[in-house]
């Protein structure tokens, strides 16, 4: 029988100092980022204890933290006035490596709202991150509980320490660092302060950054001015926040960035604990970087920059901040790519912008209709990568038609119900299609704008989705729309003659009397034969120069210029060709872009017919 044997993993602490040293952060800076927020803990936690009745305070003393750059002593302080440690705390959590007072002090006085604690170091390791840029540290503190008595420990590189008592005036802790000289670059107070504004700008407690070797009593004034806001707009609730205040924010965070269109405020409690602002900027041009910036907070203290994972794909262009205490402070991309928490959390984010869609519709309606232009593609995209995301916003999807009036989906099909249809008609080019817009305007009925390149997948999954409702380009919906109900009848002569101009024996031809009698000839697509040219585009193929393969040429009966064509046709008129030519060059004209070869001929035509005037 085996024989087992049990113990404890031990650490030689002149071998785990030289690994925290160097390898405990992938950026040096950071520790300057622990040690503040450790600062900011003992802050909360003070604060809390008074809550309880636990602990009392002088109510004119304002709780703060004072960050003190010397680089003729070649220190770095940071000092609080918050809870402060006992000798047997100090002993107990500075000794030991990995062995956290705040999740202790968390257990004991929060329960089950820890998550809600704003307490921010777990982990017991953020102040050993004080010895990558330190060959010795210092730390004087004295005990909310016992105002007696001040203690001074002090610890090298190697991990040898010293207790003392100390001297320090009132509650709470300095940690004193003595900067190496291969981190003298922490020694100078501009490098500090723009660390502290990078990770500390919205910690919940005043911060105040001196230069102990200022002389100067002007610049001295100009530190008594926190370097930090310690009311960050995502911890009000949206009720609270006005649009400037949402605008001036999105300035501060993001200066240099335009203006944003609109923005959603996130304060999740239950299931998700996060909160946040997320804006959608303005795209100036379609040739910018469509890009955003999300940045990662933990509890107010700033974590990374860009942070991709944490919204939905479809949403990579949103800029904004999100406060994620149920995230790990040192959070890494792959954990973000497997935690299910983050799938929770995009999902939460894509309702809240599709409720805001729907508010935003509802509520301003003309406001909304403002800016559909530079969001409408990415709605669209949303709709198409995510079903359940187009679920929540169909309703709040517009069509922008050529009358610049605005619709949602079922206001556009409602208007078509009084002619008895369910059909879309839209436009992709309001220049190059604009006669036929026209025929439709005639009629009252509205043109949709659908001219971007996801259009033509957007509406196929529409239709996938629906498949009552169809969407027809205007060139494609002559039959269904345009036509007069009176009977139309081949006239073969006519017939030849435009298969003859046309040069293609193939032709397809089809007579309708149009409602439009000024109109002797059009040109009608397939509705899915010109999806595909769309689709083709998308890959580098321009369709636009060549000659439509199925197109199908519309002879429109109710025009008398038809019959005067075919009366010179059967009587042999030289001049019928010549007329032919020029009625299918227009047809082509109203259809598409004319090649260059045909751009030619057509100019010849009008001269000639201009010189039988």
């Amino acid at each position: 029988m085996a024989n087992n044997r049990k113990g404890g993993i031990s650490v030689a602490t002149e071998h785990i100092f030289p690994v925290i040293k160097k390898w405990l952060y992938s950026d040096k800076e950071i520790f300057v980022r622990e040690i503040v927020s450790n600062a900011a803990d003992a802050v909360t936690k003070m604060k809390r204890l008074v809550s309880l009745g636990e602990a009392k305070v002088d109510e004119s003393e304002k709780y703060r933290i004072d960050v003190t750059v010397s680089k003729n002593e070649g220190t770095l302080t940071v000092s609080d006035n918050g809870i402060g440690m006992t000798e047997e705390e100090l002993q107990k959590y500075l000794c030991s490596i990995a062995l956290s007072g705040a999740l202790d002090f968390i257990q004991k006085y929060e329960g089950e709202n820890s998550s809600e604690s704003g307490i921010i170091g777990h982990f017991g390791l953020g102040f050993y991150s004080a010895f990558m840029a330190s060959d010795k540290v210092e730390v004087v503190t004295q005990s909310y509980s016992d105002s007696s008595k001040t203690i001074s420990w002090t610890c090298s590189e190697s991990g040898e320490y010293e207790i003392e008592d100390g001297t320090r005036d009132g509650r709470g802790t300095d940690v004193i660092m003595y900067i190496t000289k291969d981190s003298e670059e922490y020694l100078s107070y501009w490098r500090i302060k723009e660390i502290l504004e990078k990770y500390c700008s919205f910690l919940p407690v005043e911060i105040y950054l001196h230069n102990a070797d200022e002389t100067d009593e002007k610049k001295k004034e100009d530190e008594n001015k926190p370097v930090n806001d310690t009311t960050p707009l995502w911890q009000k609730k949206p009720s609270e926040c006005t649009d400037e205040e949402y605008k001036e924010f999105y300035r501060k965070v993001f200066p240099r960035k335009h203006e944003p269109l609109f923005w959603v405020h996130i304060n999740a409690d239950y299931p998700l604990n996060f909160k946040g602002i997320l804006y959608f900027p303005k795209i100036e041009s379609e040739f910018e970087s469509l890009e955003g910036e999300v940045k990662l907070y933990y509890n107010s203290v700033f974590v990374a920059d860009n942070v991709k994972e944490l919204v939905p794909e479809y949403m990579m262009m949103l800029m904004g901040v999100l406060d994620c205490p149920d995230l790990p402070l040192n959070v890494s991309r792959s954990y973000l790519q497997n935690d299910p928490y983050v799938s929770k959390l995009c999902a939460h984010i894509s309702k809240k912008v599709a409720d805001r869609l729907s508010s935003m519709l509802t509520q301003d309606r003309a406001a909304y209709e403002k800016i559909w232009g530079d969001i409408r593609n990415f709605i669209e995209y949303g709709c198409l990568r995510d079903p359940k995301f187009n679920e929540k916003v169909k309703d709040s999807v517009l069509l922008a038609t050529t009358d610049d009036k605005y619709f949602t989906f079922n206001e556009y099909l409602e208007a078509a119900k009084e002619k008895n249809e369910n059909t879309v008609y839209y436009t992709t080019d309001r220049t190059g299609q604009a006669k036929y817009i026209e025929m439709f305007k005639t009629e009252g009925i509205n043109v949709a704008i659908l001219d971007t390149v996801i259009d033509s997948q957007y509406i196929s999954m529409l239709e996938g989705v629906n498949k009552d409702v169809k969407f027809l380009r205007v060139d494609a919906g002559i039959d269904k729309a345009l036509t007069s109900g009176e009977e139309a009848k081949e006239i073969k002569v006519v017939t030849e003659l435009f298969k003859k101009v046309s040069g293609n024996k193939d032709l397809e031809i089809k007579y309708q009397a149009l409602k439009d009698t000024e109109t002797p000839a059009l040109l009608s697509s397939i509705e899915e034969e010109r999806r595909f040219d769309d689709m083709m585009k998308m890959y580098g193929v321009d369709t636009h120069t060549q000659a439509p393969t199925k197109g199908v040429l519309v002879i429109n009966t109710s025009c008398p210029l038809i019959d005067t064509l075919a009366k010179k046709a059967k009587d042999k008129d030289s001049n019928a060709e010549m007329i032919a030519k020029h009625i299918y060059a227009l047809a082509n004209l109203s259809y598409r872009r004319l090649t260059g070869e045909e751009m030619k001929d057509f100019l010849s035509s009008s001269y000639e017919i201009l010189g039988k005037i």
